[in-house]
């Protein structure tokens, strides 16, 4: 706090025209002023009804006022003995001045309860939060974390080295930071941790109150990981930024990341293949929300916590931070929730000759999952149990299975089953399955005549759309007629 009113002291004094004791006096003088006033009520210093103030009252502002004037008179008295001492500079003169006439005030009372700022000056925070394995987050028990087969966890990671590794040793991550561009001028101030302990989900917030004491966060971070022992990681889009991030704060800072080659599950990339066809947005607040019911509000928009941060670091107001640490622990809960919300999916539908009820939209995006994870067999048997499920798909996400269980049994040859859907998807005049279609009458049913009339449908529909499809079917309606007549001939 010091450095800082020598910074606004010395910026006062490049107007000339103001003396230097002149601007010591008013800088004391406001900073006391700033104190004095802040635990009384803000009615009293803008309406003070001097006239109908009881005589108790009138007597304490009368102290008040007198208190001030003393301390006006104190400043100024300090401030010209020590321009007698040409041994100092003006900067030591201040810091000697603020040292003097600081001693014996007392801290002031705040006007409202803030229990969280309670450690307001250490360097580094730490804030823990523990919850019971028998609540729940939304529809999500939190115990049904410690209930997800290990190899449910490495099936979402797509890590062959989560083989053996649950939730039960997992560190959940995620950061609030100055900025969202990454490199080496962007500092997380926050540092989210959860994990299952004790019988309990507890969370643990790494607060840096000072940017300058960084070196400090990542030396208490360190020792806490390599404590805990954690076995893996779980994030939402840490993969490309929250851990890129962190180890490149602790290389800065010349100490070896504890969380470094730990298997990592970011479970965005699940996500998406689950749910981006069925919500507005995969964003983690939208899926906390639509996915796990939680009742989430939007506490804060995320472009504004470097803002709220930076503002904090000049005026010392908690308040500003408070709903960042309430955003972040919700983003950690939300976290748990969307990884066991997804595993359940899976769990329930990887047996694809199991139950046949379900969201044909869920059915759908375990599909997605199988058919990443290079599981064609199963995310095939998943599209036709979904597609069987009537009008449950939207139109996008039938077309598409569709579109992928044609091309499935294309390579598997079974054309009695490909057939169908190019039949179908051609109806919705999809050019591209015209070239399906005219491959297989020309290749496979040995139908010329077929081939070459789904081939000048399939030209009419690439008019002005694509110029390559075009090409194609010219090209393939003039070799089919060739070959045509050479057979005739």
């Amino acid at each position: 706090m010091g450095t800082f009113l020598f910074f606004i002291f010395m910026m006062n004094l490049k107007n000339r025209s103001v003396p230097i004791s002149a601007a010591v006096k008013d800088l004391m003088c406001a900073r006391f002023e700033k104190t004095r006033r802040f635990p009384y009520n803000t009615s009293e210093r803008f309406f003070p009804h001097r006239g109908s103030m009881p005589l108790e009252d009138k007597l304490k502002q009368l102290r008040r006022e007198r208190e001030a004037r003393s301390r006006t008179q104190n400043v100024e008295a300090t401030w010209e003995k020590l321009g007698d001492d040409a041994g100092l500079t003006v900067k030591q003169k201040l810091e000697r001045l603020i040292a003097l006439t600081d001693k014996g005030r007392g801290k002031a009372v705040r006007t409202e309860e803030r229990p969280i700022a309670a450690k307001k000056h250490e360097p580094v925070q730490v804030f823990e939060n523990s919850y019971l394995l028998g609540a729940t987050y939304g529809q999500i028990p939190i115990h049904m974390g410690l209930q997800i087969p290990a190899d449910i966890i490495g099936f979402l990671s797509r890590d062959a080295a989560f083989e053996g590794l649950d939730l039960s040793t997992a560190l959940f991550l995620d950061l609030e930071t100055t900025g969202l561009a990454g490199g080496t001028g962007t500092v997380p101030f926050l540092v989210g941790l959860a994990y299952y302990r004790d019988e309990r989900f507890k969370v643990t917030q790494f607060f840096l109150n000072e940017m300058a004491e960084e070196g400090r966060l990542i030396r208490e971070l360190a020792q806490f990981v390599r404590e805990m022992g954690f076995k893996s990681i779980v994030t939402y889009n840490g993969k490309a930024f929250d851990m890129p991030l962190v180890e490149t704060r602790f290389a800065l800072h010349r100490t070896p990341c504890p969380l470094r080659g730990l298997p990592h599950l970011d479970f965005l990339f699940s996500a998406r293949s689950l749910w981006k066809h069925k919500t507005d947005s995969c964003r983690l607040f939208t899926l906390a929300q639509e996915i796990v019911q939680a009742e989430r509000s939007e506490d804060i928009p995320g472009a504004e916590i470097p803002l709220r941060y930076f503002q904090y670091i000049r005026n010392g107001d908690f308040s500003l931070i408070e709903p960042i640490l309430y955003h972040n622990q919700e983003d950690l809960l939300s976290l748990l929730g969307v990884v066991v919300a997804g595993a359940i999916l899976v769990e329930r539908h990887r047996g694809v000759a199991g139950r046949s009820e379900g969201d044909p939209m869920d059915i759908y995006g375990v599909a997605k999952l199988f058919e990443r994870a290079g599981d064609a067999a199963t995310s095939a048997a998943l599209l036709e149990k979904a597609l069987a499920g009537g009008r449950g798909l939207s139109a996008e996400a039938s077309y598409h299975a569709r579109k992928t269980l044609s091309h499935h049994f294309k390579k598997a040859k079974a054309w009695d089953k490909a057939l169908p859907f190019w039949q179908e998807m051609a109806a919705g005049e999809d050019f591209e399955c015209f070239r399906e279609l005219a491959v297989y009458f020309e290749h496979t049913a040995k139908d010329l005549d077929e081939a070459i009339r789904v081939a000048t449908e399939g030209l009419a529909l690439s008019k002005g759309k694509s110029a390559a499809a075009e090409r194609d079917f010219e090209k393939r309606i003039t070799r089919l007629q060739g070959k045509k007549a050479k057979k005739k001939g």
